[in-house]
């Protein structure tokens, strides 16, 4: 306990003192708060269907492949991103026997209602006799990026 005119002085300056804190602190921390409920609300205010979008993966023999395929799915506006991930090692069955391939990976973040025309595209223009075109709904993600999917990709 504090007795005498120091203790009271410092009781008179503890008040001063925490608002004084507490002022630099809301000046200090508005701007990363402020960024913060501003992303919070966006994510919160936004509405998302489960399933709207997909992603689809397609694999290619080689880089050229991958990237003439990526190019012409977004200007097609099939897809509104293709991620191309060099250097897979791909193992399967084909003709009864087991085959190993390096080959190249492709994600494409598309709506669910383009998959066929994707799938379709990719059958006209890949050099596989059977190209893999698969797809996985998209269950949930961060509100922007799905509604930039929607907007690059049309219905």
């Amino acid at each position: 306990m504090l007795i005498g005119p120091l203790g009271a002085e410092r009781l008179r300056a503890g008040p001063w003192k925490a608002v004084a804190v507490t002022l630099l602190l809301s000046v200090f921390m508005f701007p990363l708060l402020r960024t913060f409920g501003l992303r919070a609300f966006s994510m919160a205010s936004e509405t998302y269907t489960s399933g709207t979008h997909s992603v689809a993966f397609v694999t290619c023999p080689n880089d050229t492949v991958a990237k003439d395929l990526a190019r012409a799915i977004v200007e097609k506006k099939l897809g509104a991103c293709v991620n191309i991930v060099p250097a897979i090692t791909s193992v399967y069955e084909w003709q009864g026997k087991i085959e190993e391939d390096s080959e190249v990976l492709l994600m494409i973040k598309t709506r669910s209602s383009k998959v066929p025309a994707l799938a379709e595209y990719v059958r006209s223009n890949h050099p596989y006799e059977v190209a893999e075109v698969i797809s996985l709904p998209i269950e949930q993600g961060n509100p922007p990026y799905l509604k930039w999917i929607g907007d690059a990709v049309p219905e």
